[in-house]
């Protein structure tokens, strides 16, 4: 994986992760609940989370778990679960490289 390529897919990121401290701080429904029925999970409703702030991503390779509630294990699981929500297309390698990159900041 390469971290400078990686900076280059992340482009399509920056809309929302700005830089310096990659947020723009404001609120975005990503509408995950496209993608699957209500359901309840360990007690709780799987159902539409709403708007969620955008998660400055300055030192995000040592705070995870991912996303508000921690749904997203590892770096990779959220580039790939934004590669779905955002429908960017990435490829493997592209994947890769844009978690090299994000373990850099």
């Amino acid at each position: 994986a390469n971290a400078a390529n990686g900076q280059a897919v992340f482009r399509q990121c920056a809309t929302c992760h700005t830089p310096p401290y990659y947020t723009d701080n404001l609120m975005h429904n990503l509408q995950v609940e496209r993608f699957f029925k209500e359901k309840m999970i360990n007690g709780r409703k799987a159902s539409a989370d709403g708007p969620i702030k955008t998660f400055p991503l300055r030192g995000i390779k040592d705070s995870p778990p991912y996303l508000h509630d921690d749904r997203l294990i590892t770096l990779e699981d959220t580039v790939e679960f934004f590669n779905i929500v955002l429908g960017t297309q990435l490829v493997i390698e592209e994947k890769a490289d844009l978690v090299a990159f994000l373990r850099t900041l």
